[in-house]
Parts: structure tokens; C-alpha cells; sequence
């Protein structure tokens, strides 16, 4: 696995938009303040061309503009990082636009987004064999003050920080819109972990170790037997580690959510897999036909016989811990607390 430099002191932050572009409020504003706070804490920015386009359909341009922009500012030497955008709805179109074999010989770079960039944090460690970073977009780095886990996300990005945790409360009603563009996270929710371990003992610690890798699952089953499709042999090239699987979901219901689990499960995705970390979903708390979220999920991964942590700082419900795809990890559960622990190797 390859991991990219560290963002420097004093180092310059790229911005793309392969995804949504921050072209209408709250988005525009809150990208605004966001290159200030990151111009005050010393960076200089390099904002690529579609930063502020929204001539796309369910992306910021053309497929064609958005691979070349992805493309060129990846292997780009004068940016450190890049940050996505946004997230949006064809961002799967983009990849049929990126120079995949350019990223692969050029050097590392860390890319951070998530939900729709699900599309090339995925792939870079899957295709690439490059680590990145799922986490939030730039316009979240605009709100008034900053949640714990921006903070941390600037440590993951710098090198700071390696060891996660997760927090206390999470946000089931955002109160950000076109009059509040700078409103932080409204964490109003007690974090409460659901475990599905078939450990007789529910206060037993949990661990786990083995390499993170995942995403949001809309995305992932578009991705599924395409050409973009290389988890078979990244699970074989890692089945010595073990592989941690972290998804969450956006627009799927309940239902959605267990097809997807199903499709993934029978296409061998979850081969040599050692656990699940599943974010809180957009539908938490829905019910359809008997069926909620949870066994949406264990009613179809119950057979793998390894630990299932759900309802974790992971995605569409913030706050999100800013997880790098590619990593090892070390996984550990002791009541309603859990801390990962990701290791550059």
C-alpha cells in the first residue's frame, strides 16, 4: 500500500470537484469561509477549475471535465492534498474520464471526501493500491466553530494523529441552509453503539484487526462488476491482514440496504473479511415491512461469525471519523467507546 507525504507547514491545499461543485448556498459561502480559516492557519490554496461549476448533471461538469480536472490536479506538484468538494450523484461517470494508469505512476497524494467520492477513495486503494482518506468535504471546514472531528481530520492530514475515537453525540437534524452557511454540526444525539458479536456477554471488549477499506454503499454496488471492479485481488493481496470493511449509507432504505448486502456478500467481496463498521444511515430509525436498519444489515452478514459494530461516526450523520482507506487498523469496542487505531504498513 502506498501512503502519500503528509500535508506540510505551510503547505498547499488543492481543491477539486469531480463530484457537486460548492455552486449554490449553503455550499458557496461556507467553501468561502472555509479557504480562509485554512488561509489563516498558513496554507495557500490551488482551487482547480470546477470548483465553482454547476454545468454537470448530478456533477459539478462534463464527465470529461471532471476526469481531466481529477486527473491533472492528482499529479499536480503544485498542490500537497486535495479535498473534494462535495459529494453529489454521478461521480461514477468522472471515472471513465480519470487517467488511471497516470495516478498509479505518479507520486502519492492524499484525496479526502466522501459519500459520492466514495467513487476514487475506493478505487485508489483498490486500483492504485494508494491510500486515502474518507472524510469530509471542503465546505464542512467553513462552520462556525469547528466540531472535534475537523480537528482531527487536520491531524489525520498532517500526520498528527493516527488514533481515532468516537464521540459523544451526532447530528440526526442539520440546521445548515442558505440563511446559516457557517452553523456547525447540531449534536443533539447520544452516541450508542450496537454490537452484534454472538458473545453471550454484552459488556465483553471487542477487537478486531485487518485493513480498512470501504465507503459509502450507494456507491459501492454501481462500482460492483464493472471494469472499475479490483476487490477480488485486492482481498487476495491482502488476505494475510484481514480486511475490515467500513460502509454507511445514504439514499438507500432499509430494503436497499439489504439488497446491497446481499450483492456485495454473494459477488466475494467480503472475502478474508475480520469485521463490519457500519455508519449511522440517512434512514435511521425507519422501519419498512418489519425490517429496520439493523437487520438490514447482520440478517445477511451474520454468516462471516466476525463482530459488527453499527451506528458508528462514519458518514451521512455527523460527526465522521476520518478513516484511510488502506490502512491497518486496530479496532477496539469496550462499552459505548471505540477507538481505531490505523497504522501506515
Amino acid at each position: 500500500m502506498r501512503y502519500p507525504k503528509f500535508l506540510p507547514e505551510k503547505g498547499t491545499i488543492g481543491f477539486v470537484a469531480p463530484s457537486f461543485g460548492c455552486a449554490t448556498e449553503p455550499y458557496y459561502t461556507a467553501f468561502l469561509n472555509a479557504q480562509k480559516k485554512f488561509q489563516k492557519m498558513g496554507y495557500g490554496l490551488d482551487l482547480g477549475p470546477n470548483c465553482y461549476e454547476a454545468k454537470g448533471i448530478g456533477i459539478s461538469n462534463t464527465p470529461q471535465a471532471c476526469g481531466k480536472e481529477l486527473t491533472d490536479y492528482y499529479c499536480s506538484v503544485d498542490n500537497d492534498i486535495l479535498i473534494s468538494c462535495g459529494g453529489g450523484e454521478m461521480m461514477c461517470e468522472t471515472m471513465n474520464f480519470v487517467d488511471f494508469e497516470k495516478i498509479k505512476s505518479a507520486a502519492p497524494k492524499w484525496y479526502m471526501g466522501y459519500s459520492d467520492n466514495t467513487n476514487f477513495t475506493f478505487l485508489l486503494s483498490t486500483i492504485c493500491d494508494t491510500a486515502a482518506v474518507y472524510g469530509p468535504c471542503a465546505g464542512t471546514f467553513g462552520m462556525e466553530p469547528w466540531h472535534e472531528s475537523l480537528f482531527d481530520t487536520m491531524e489525520v492530514l498532517t500526520g498528527k494523529r493516527t488514533k481515532l475515537h468516537s464521540y459523544p453525540f451526532w447530528e440526526k437534524d442539520d440546521l445548515k441552509d442558505e440563511g446559516n452557511p457557517y452553523v456547525p454540526y447540531n449534536t443533539t444525539e447520544p452516541l450508542n453503539l450496537v454490537l452484534y458479536t454472538g458473545a453471550e456477554n454484552p459488556d465483553a471488549v471487542v477487537t478486531m484487526e485487518g485493513r480498512l477499506v470501504g465507503g459509502c454503499v450507494d456507491c459501492l454496488v454501481n462500482l460492483l462488476g464493472t471494469q472499475f471492479d479490483y476487490v477480488n485481488q485486492f482481498n487476495e493481496k491482502y488476505k494475510e491482514d484481514g480486511i475490515i470493511w467500513f460502509l454507511e449509507c445514504c439514499d438507500l432504505n432499509v430494503m436497499g440496504i439489504r439488497r446491497a448486502m446481499w450483492q456485495m456478500k454473494n459477488a466475494g467481496w467480503f472475502q478474508h473479511v475480520k469485521g463490519f463498521l457500519i455508519g449511522r444511515p440517512c434512514c435511521i430509525g425507519e422501519e419498512m415491512m418489519g425490517l429496520d436498519h439493523y437487520h438490514a444489515v447482520t440478517d445477511i452478514l451474520k454468516d462471516f461469525e466476525v463482530p459488527i459494530i453499527m451506528d458508528m461516526d462514519i458518514g451521512h450523520r455527523p460527526p465522521m471519523m476520518p478513516l484511510v482507506c488502506g490502512s491497518m487498523a486496530e479496532v477496539c469496542v469496550k462499552g459505548n467507546d471505540v477507538t481505531i487505531d490505523m497504522k501506515y504498513i
